[in-house]
């Protein structure tokens, strides 16, 4: 479903060229749950955001569905990400003058008829969240917040879930929640590829992938 041939990101700084991906070669099964290992700088972020397409490698190529994503015009590869990947952020990146059912609306660009989307009520419901539908994300707590991202990356019912170090802020409680959440969405179907240092992710993954200086160094 996903294949990665020879995928190169490089950076210039003022000490010289910084290699964040270097010759990454990956296939990934389509109904996978992925872990990412590694540490900081190792090229973790930098995997994730050149598979949502949000990156453009500095040579080398991303098939999603036989799809090469960066031979895509740039609304083309938009369109591509909006109806194929969710993703989930550390940060969460809700928009703060946005309540919580707009900001799960915002996946599908449409907010004022926010109230009336299908299914966007129910999906929060299932989060636990129908009761904090019209607060601000200032008014959540960092798990609610978080529950309302994950609600956001999956309501366009996408193929693929990326997320980067989703549990990173949240307490243990939560955190295993939200690989609750994630694991749900692979036993639907979906691929799930996490960066995430948790180590009950262990135990839901079907592969863990470490790292290192923009280089995979083991598989397992």
């Amino acid at each position: 479903m996903i294949r990665l041939k020879n995928l190169r990101k490089n950076y210039q700084t003022a000490a010289g060229v910084v290699k964040a991906l270097d010759s990454i070669d990956l296939e990934i099964k389509k109904g996978e749950f992925i872990v990412l290992r590694g540490p900081s700088g190792s090229g973790k972020t930098t995997l994730l955001m050149a598979l949502a397409g949000m990156q453009r490698p500095t040579s080398g190529s991303i098939y999603i569905s036989k799809e090469n994503i960066y031979q895509m015009t740039i609304p083309a590869r938009a369109k591509f990400r909006a109806e194929n990947i969710g993703f989930v952020f550390q940060m969460f990146h809700l928009v703060p003058y946005l309540n919580v059912i707009e900001n799960v609306a915002l996946a599908r660009g449409a907010l004022s008829s926010a109230l009336d989307k299908p299914g966007a009520k129910e999906l929060l419901r299932s989060f636990g969240m129908e009761h904090r539908i019209f607060h601000k994300p200032a008014q959540l707590s960092a798990g609610e917040k978080q529950r309302t991202a994950i609600a956001r990356a999956l309501f366009n019912h996408p193929q693929i879930i990326l997320a980067d170090e989703p549990t990173g802020n949240l307490d243990p409680e939560n955190a295993l929640a939200v690989l609750g959440y994630l694991t749900d969405f692979q036993s639907a179907g979906g691929t799930v590829i996490i960066a995430t240092h948790q180590p009950v992710a262990k135990e839901m993954a079907d592969r863990i992938i470490s790292l290192n200086a923009g280089r995979i160094r083991d598989e397992s």
